[in-house]
């Protein structure tokens, strides 16, 4: 009795596990032939719903821009804000302190030039002595300045806030450009104050004792007119302060 019931425990087993595979296959393939078709119905469906949810949503918002920017312009007419206007004085003055203004008018003209070499000096005296310096001619252009000039040249280039200039040796460099004495500085102004401005300049007191002592070239003349280009190069500042209660433009 014992094996024949084992028997047909394993024959029922054997059934039983038959027929569990073949009900989990079923389900399996249903389950899979449900999620295909779903996909296959589902994912062009999708797809065309979020492009129209993005063409409504970027309608929406192509709408309140237009909103926004009808609303701007609305307010921008209310105000009736006009656009300050320079001074025109303060127009003309700006353009020639920047040097971007031609001017003409009385002033003076300097010359500066290196002493002659067939001349015999001192002993004491070097070849360095007998030639323009740089601070020769800053002492000039700072004079003038002080003494209310409107518009300057150096070598008939315009002279601006900006303009740098280097001797090197016996020559000038300026604007790119290198010149050789006799240097000229030419400059718009009351001829009586630049000239008085000069007299009282400490650096070029010490210059008129070369000029007297080795000869060093320095002519002063009035001149009824002068014209001063308009600078034409780059003006370009990289940053600059004006000392606290200076007036640039009076």
């Amino acid at each position: 009795m014992a094996p024949q019931t084992h028997g047909r425990r394993t024959s029922i087993r054997a059934t039983l596990s038959v027929t569990l595979v073949l009900v989990l296959s079923g389900l399996l393939f249903t389950a899979n032939a449900r999620l295909s078709g779903g996909e296959e119905n589902r994912q062009p469906e999708n797809f065309a719903e979020l492009v129209r949810q993005e063409v409504d949503r970027g309608d929406e918002l192509l709408s309140e821009v237009e909103g926004l920017r009808s609303t701007v312009d609305t307010l921008s007419a209310s105000l009736d804000v006009q656009a300050p206007t320079l001074d025109p004085v303060l127009d003309v003055n700006s353009g020639i302190q920047a040097g971007m203004t031609p001017v003409t008018g009385p002033g003076l003209r300097v010359q500066l030039d290196d002493a002659p070499t067939n001349r015999p000096q001192p002993e004491e005296i070097v070849p360095d002595d007998l030639v323009v310096h740089q601070q020769d001619l800053e002492g000039v252009i700072n004079a003038l300045w002080a003494g209310g000039a409107e518009a300057m040249t150096l070598q008939g280039e315009r002279v601006t806030a900006l303009t740098a200039f280097r001797c090197v040796g016996n020559v000038l460099s300026l604007h790119g450009r290198v010149y050789s004495p006799p240097y000229v500085v030419e400059a718009v102004g009351d001829p009586d104050q630049l000239r008085a401005a000069l007299d009282a300049s400490g650096p070029l007191s010490i210059y008129r004792e070369y000029v007297a002592a080795v000869g060093l070239g320095y002519d002063v003349q009035g001149q009824d007119q002068i014209d001063v280009p308009a600078f034409t190069g780059s003006l370009t500042l990289e940053h600059a302060t004006v000392p606290e209660g200076v007036d640039v433009y009076r």
